[in-house]
């Protein structure tokens, strides 16, 4: 008797000390790290499975012989390709996905891109949304085939011809975000951006993607808010450039949503969804946008993003910098970290037709700015010269392999942090292989 009633009593005492150590606040805390990392883990290797598909090979492939394509070519046996921010999505993957939408922002991400692009723009009811322009849902999306077609700014009007078949007067329409609300917006689909203005009705009007885009991603396109796509990127683990589209319409917009409203709706969005200022890059044409945000939300400021709008300018050469006002020592007096203008400007050609940084490229780098440029795979078949994007180089192009040429020089000799794409995959392939970040 007296013996099972010690054995009882080890028994009682060994037990007790494993529920102690089982349920001790540092046992407790060690086990929730240890199942927090394994769930994290999981997470972050999902976000790591970035899918290239064919295209970046093809390019290689499609350049001129050197050391260039065969560091490539070498590369192109790799079996794993992360994430970068030196890729970012210019409005999401566009070359084949309608932009600004769910489905678009998806695919950039998988193809790697470390920072997506959402334009933002306001509703009727001041409510922000993702579209590249504020008068552009006639191209990007199916509203002149819904009952809100009768609510655009300008609606469809038919291609007139005369008699003999020759165009007298293209056909036209204007769709706004600033014509209808929230709710309306969010009943719509988006589409590949393109208009027929040969059309002589509504369905030719808006079947007219270009031959080297696609219409096979284009079915169901979802539109998306301003913090719909905060929430979304997060949860794709990508940071975020939002731009501040320039309003189409009078601003105050009826009478009291002022610019300076506009600018900080924005940013509040980011606050409210607790994103930290490092992962935003809050971009905007107008410099007063830019001088806003540096003297009222500073966190978000000191990395927001002047584009260099500049080349609309008439007395503006960017191989001049008699002409550039205000001058880059300037932009860096007002407090501008940041400077993105579209590839070209950063970009020249020497007397034996090779590429090398232009002096605008080389003025931004000596006064400390860093360079962020637009927009690569947004040209088309480049046999013929590349168009406006590579107007600055266009001897130096004629085959779709020579944009790995432009891209490798913008990241080696120009030094730019950060490269727009429509197709991400291709930045990722390239940042990947040259151990950019």
């Amino acid at each position: 008797m007296f013996n099972i009633k010690i054995l009882t009593l080890i028994i009682f005492i060994f037990l007790t000390g494993l529920y102690s150590v089982a349920f001790s606040a540092p046992y407790y805390e060690n086990q929730h790290k240890k199942y927090k990392n394994f769930y994290s883990h999981k997470v972050s290797h999902k976000r790591s499975n970035i899918q290239l598909g064919p295209r970046p090979f093809y390019l290689v492939s499609d350049m001129d012989p050197g050391p260039l394509k065969r560091s490539l070519q070498k590369c192109s046996k790799k079996n794993k390709f992360k994430k970068t921010d030196f890729s970012i999505g210019h409005r999401g993957a566009s070359l084949q996905f309608p932009e600004h939408t769910k489905e678009s922002y998806e695919a950039a991400a998988r193809m790697g891109a470390g920072i997506i692009e959402c334009d933002v723009t306001f509703t009727q009811d001041r409510e922000l949304v993702c579209r590249h322009s504020q008068c552009d849902l006639h191209s990007t999306t199916n509203i002149l085939a819904t009952p809100l077609a009768s609510k655009c700014t300008i609606p469809f009007t038919p291609a007139i011809y005369d008699n003999n078949g020759n165009l007298l007067t293209p056909a036209t329409a204007k769709c706004c975000t600033s014509d209808i609300s929230l709710e309306e917006f969010k009943s719509l689909k988006g589409k590949m951006d393109a208009a027929n203005t040969g059309a002589v009705n509504v369905a030719e009007y808006m079947n007219a993607t270009a031959g080297w885009r696609t219409d096979l991603y284009a079915q169901d396109g979802t539109l998306m808010t301003h913090a719909e796509s905060i929430r979304l990127f997060k949860s794709l683990g990508v940071k975020m450039t939002p731009e501040l589209k320039s309003p189409s319409v009078a601003m105050p917009f009826e009478g009291n949503y002022t610019q300076e409203d506009y600018a900080q709706q924005m940013i509040n969005e980011y606050k409210a969804l607790h994103i930290r200022p490092k992962n935003v890059y809050a971009q905007s044409f107008n410099l007063n946008d830019i001088r806003y945000w540096l003297e009222n939300e500073p966190d978000f400021g000191q990395q927001a993003v002047y584009l260099d709008g500049r080349y609309d300018d008439p007395s503006f050469d960017f191989q001049n910098p008699s002409t550039w006002s205000p001058t880059m020592l300037e932009l860096v007096e007002i407090g501008v970290n940041y400077i993105a203008p579209p590839m070209w400007m950063l970009l020249d050609t020497n007397t034996a037709n090779n590429i090398e940084p232009s002096i605008y490229a080389m003025s931004a780098k000596a006064v400390g700015l860093d360079i962020i440029t637009w927009t690569l795979e947004r040209s088309g078949p480049l046999a013929e010269g590349g168009g406006w994007y590579y107007q600055s180089v266009k001897p130096a192009i004629n085959n779709d392999g020579d944009m790995l040429t432009v891209l490798d020089v913008l990241a080696q000799d120009v030094g730019v942090k950060g490269v727009f794409s429509d197709w991400p995959a291709t930045v990722t392939f390239y940042a990947n292989c040259k151990d950019l970040k």
